[in-house]
């Protein structure tokens, strides 16, 4: 009996898991099949595998070969596997010796002239790889820089099937041709492509910039509501630069949702927060996450750990503004689909804008709107109650009548409220040491009732009982009012501190 091994790794989400490959060289007639649950483009391996071995030297077993790839009740799915696929083929053919690939994991896709090209999802796998014991792989040469970001592992490179081949023992007889790979997988840029602005760039808007930092700090969610052309979508822009820096951790999470997404080349790993900015046309799927088998991240994964702008948010459709009430509770999204389930994280910020009407022009004396009172009404409604409860803060941004003949910056700098942003977290980081949470808005309201000072209670109790807030809305204003007092470096909060939580909390948006 012919049986040759191999093994690769699969993602479900974020998770990965060891596949274990056999090929099986039978009698009987020609037929090469594939089983273990793949999906539409893991089947279409045997084509690859097929002419990638043959422009390798090898001659194709003119007989019947079935690879097995299990656990079996798993979904397997893309194209990472094609190289494991042809290693089992070959080593079950013995051309290559059986027992050099004992213990090596090996990831890649195949073209049809044998060359192996990049694949997404490497970093996580990785990982996944080093927490386990797993130190032996062999990856495409074109994903060398993601690679490279994983101390401890054995790596080797291969650029075509034939190198596999030498790299074990084997002869092959192939011609490598030049790889045209995407500029963006060639290599990692250092952080984002895109500079981040400058708070101080932003004409007036004192108090909506004073706000924003009590949002950075806590990390609270923020919808601002004003006129267009006034400086909503350039104060959300700014805001990842304001926020405290990512730790090492965070930006393998972050790197490793980029990686399977196949956005790692573009925007790199860096320390700087990610920002999503759907448009306003997104579908449900797109923002939360959806496909066909096994879900694919949305817009609220690629944020984590950072920020999702939904500029003119009541322009969204309504399933998708509500398809953000559960990732806002729990901070993760399990996408359900016919093949499984599958949860990705979802810790984000959320920024959304507003004009004050449909036409825009609904403040001051109004006298240039041209909305009806049921077509303004239309408009906010999207905004349901269940989702701006679990906003934090309302913030105004008022129309500006004056702007300077100097370009000179207003106010402080991006840098200087970062560094007071990340002086408040790191008290609020010391606080809830013992439990874990790195900021104000993961506090639970357990201890929030426990250490909330009982006169700033009280206010917020009267709040609650004159149906000012929800009891949602309550516990939001206790951690807006720990926010307010860590900026200010005191210990606990005080009357002025809920005084202005309630004002931030309470702002009518119609």
């Amino acid at each position: 009996m012919a049986l040759g091994t191999a093994l690769s790794v699969g993602l479900v989400g974020l998770k990965a898991f060891v596949i274990q490959l056999q090929a099986f060289i039978s009698p009987g007639l020609p037929f090469f099949s594939i089983i273990g649950l793949p999906d539409a483009s893991l089947s279409e391996a045997r084509e690859r595998v097929k002419s990638a071995c043959t422009a390798s030297g090898f001659k194709w077993p003119q007989t019947r070969v079935t690879v097995n790839m299990s656990p079996a009740s798993m979904p397997k799915r893309g194209s990472s596997h094609d190289l494991a696929i042809a290693a089992s083929v070959l080593s079950a053919s013995e051309f290559i010796e059986p027992d050099a690939l004992d213990n090596t994991v090996l990831l890649g896709e195949l073209n049809l002239d044998g060359t192996v090209l990049p694949i997404n999802g490497l970093l996580p796998i990785m990982l996944h790889m080093k927490e386990h014991g797993m130190n032996r792989v062999v990856v495409p040469r074109a994903n060398r820089d993601e690679a490279e970001l994983v101390d401890g592992l054995d790596v080797m490179y291969v650029s075509h099937l034939g190198e596999l081949i030498e790299l074990f023992g084997g002869r092959a007889n192939y011609t490598v041709h030049e790889i045209h790979v995407d500029a963006r997988r060639r290599d990692l840029p250092e952080g984002n492509l895109l500079p981040v602005g400058d708070m101080n760039e932003v004409v007036g808007q004192h108090d909506a910039k004073e706000a924003l930092k009590i949002a950075a700090a806590g990390g609270h969610h923020v919808l601002m509501t004003g006129p267009p052309g006034m400086g909503k979508t350039m104060l959300a822009s700014r805001f990842p630069g304001i926020l405290a820096p990512l730790n090492q951790q965070q930006q393998f999470e972050v790197a490793s949702i980029r990686s399977l997404c196949g956005q790692l080349g573009t925007h790199g790993i860096d320390s700087m927060p990610p920002f999503e900015a759907p448009h306003h046309t997104a579908s449900v799927a797109s923002l939360v996450g959806g496909g066909t088998g096994l879900g694919e991240p949305g817009s609220v994964t690629r944020a984590h750990h950072g920020v999702l702008f939904l500029d003119e948010a009541p322009e969204f459709a309504p399933r998708a503004l509500q398809s953000l009430r559960e990732p806002l509770e729990a901070g993760y999204i399990a996408v359900s689909r016919s093949k499984g389930i599958t949860i990705f994280p979802a810790q984000f910020q959320l920024i959304m804008a507003a004009n004050p009407c449909p036409c825009g022009y609904g403040y001051g004396t109004g006298e240039r709107c041209t909305c009806r009172e049921r077509d303004r009404i239309r408009y906010f409604s999207r905004l349901s109650g269940p989702i701006l409860d679990r906003v934090d803060m309302q913030l105004q941004v008022c129309p500006v009548s004056h702007i300077g003949s100097r370009q000179l910056p207003e106010g402080d700098s991006s840098e200087r409220i970062r560094q007071q942003v990340i002086a408040a977290r790191d008290m609020a980081v010391e606080r809830f040491r013992p439990f874990g949470w790195t900021s104000n808005a993961q506090a639970a309201g357990s201890w929030l009732r426990e250490h909330t000072p009982h006169r700033v209670l009280a206010v917020v109790n009267q709040a609650l009982s004159s149906y000012q807030i929800s009891l949602r809305g309550a516990y939001r204003v206790m951690k807006l009012s720990w926010t307010i007092c860590d900026l200010d470096g005191r210990t606990s909060p005080n009357l002025d501190d809920v005084d202005r939580a309630l004002s931030l909390r309470t702002t009518e948006v119609n």
